[in-house]
């Protein structure tokens, strides 16, 4: 009975059933969202059909629909209890996770997107108009993006990254696994490309990164949501093929000679995809002193140095040495399976 039930989980466990997993929490969150939120949005429109000529509301619409997908996510996560140490790495457990990674993850993603629209402006390709801004809209929006964002960072860097982290032991599995899923989603975007699918792969082993070194899912949230915000949000540029009614500045459709995804990004790429991974690494030294194995991060020991006595019944007190420790720690081990390997979660 027990064999059968290490063959199910380590087939529940493969790639291609977590990736179909996935998926289905991803539709099952935005049917709901889209549901619950049409039947109010479908009653004031009864009443009144000129409300959805409204810019604002149709923009925050968009976005919000995506609270389904958190919905549904964190049930699943959490009725499931080989699911449940998930949560920790969305919750303040992880180190990572705190207000110092979540505004630097804001900072990192209005800036490298807003280098990215800067090189296209000052290179002619896009010509920009300011419309007008609305303080209360742009918090409001704001708030919605940051859930639209972290929906999708929940799914993949959440809890496929996690599951991922758990089932194999090389982490390269995990960060281009989720990395692969999420450049997969973004097929059906209109106009969508090769290099546009190659550009959000590759941002979404970037997005890993900062979860494997920084151990920070926040950070993660942040960036996602930073990079959306301004591009979509402040400068009216499309993201994933979309363009929201309302935005700060509006871009000049007929005298741009192409859109950001497909000019402004691919001259950025080399400088994005080099310094994230040297602000990831820099960042998650620092992360790494202060606790070798929170939730994300880099795992790897060099050796275990004795066993010592058993403390507990079914416990072990092993006396390990992180790859970048330079002294040895004590670690309390209580399990069967696998008593040499500390489990990211």
């Amino acid at each position: 009975m027990e064999k059968k039930k290490l063959l199910k989980n380590k087939i529940v466990d493969t790639l291609p059933v977590l990736y179909l997993e996935t998926v289905i929490l991803m539709v099952l969150g935005q049917f709901l969202g889209n549901f619950v939120l049409g039947i109010p949005v479908g009653i004031a429109y009864a009443r009144n059909p000129e409300i959805l000529n409204s810019a604002f509301l149709n923009t925050t619409l968009m976005y919000v629909i995506f609270w389904g997908i958190w919905a549904v996510a964190l049930f699943w996560i959490g009725i499931r209890k080989r699911n449940r140490p998930i949560l920790q790495a969305v919750g303040t457990k992880p180190q990572g996770n705190n207000w110092k990674y979540l505004l630097f993850g804001l900072v990192l993603g209005f800036a490298l997107n807003g280098f990215c629209i800067l090189i296209a402006w000052l290179h002619h390709d896009i010509v920009l108009t300011y419309d007008a801004i609305h303080p209360l809209w742009f918090v409001v929006v704001f708030l919605t993006v940051f859930i639209q964002s972290s929906a999708e960072e929940l799914l993949c860097r959440g809890f496929l990254y996690q599951k991922l982290r758990r089932s194999y032991k090389n982490p390269v599995v995990a960060i281009v696994g989720n990395a692969l899923l999420f450049a997969l989603l973004h097929l059906a975007n209109n106009g969508v490309t090769v290099l546009s699918v190659l550009n959000i792969f590759l941002v979404g082993i970037l997005f890993s990164l900062m979860v494997y070194y920084m151990d920070s899912l926040w950070c993660a949230f942040a960036v996602h949501t930073a990079w959306n915000f301004t591009q979509n949000i402040l400068f009216g540029l499309p993201n994933s093929g979309i363009n929201v009614p309302y935005s700060v500045f509006k871009l000049d459709a007929a005298t741009a000679r192409d859109t950001l995804d497909l000019v402004s990004r691919e001259r950025s790429l080399r400088i994005l995809y080099f310094w994230l991974p040297v602000c990831c690494c820099i960042s998650g030294e620092e992360s790494m002193e202060r606790n070798p194995w929170m939730c994300g991060q880099k795992h790897n020991i060099i050796s275990i140095l004795r066993k010592r006595h058993q403390v507990t019944s079914g416990a072990v007190q092993l006396c390990i040495r992180p790859r970048n420790g330079k002294r040895d720690i004590l670690c309390n081990y209580s399990g069967q399976n696998e008593p040499c390997r500390l489990h990211p979660y």
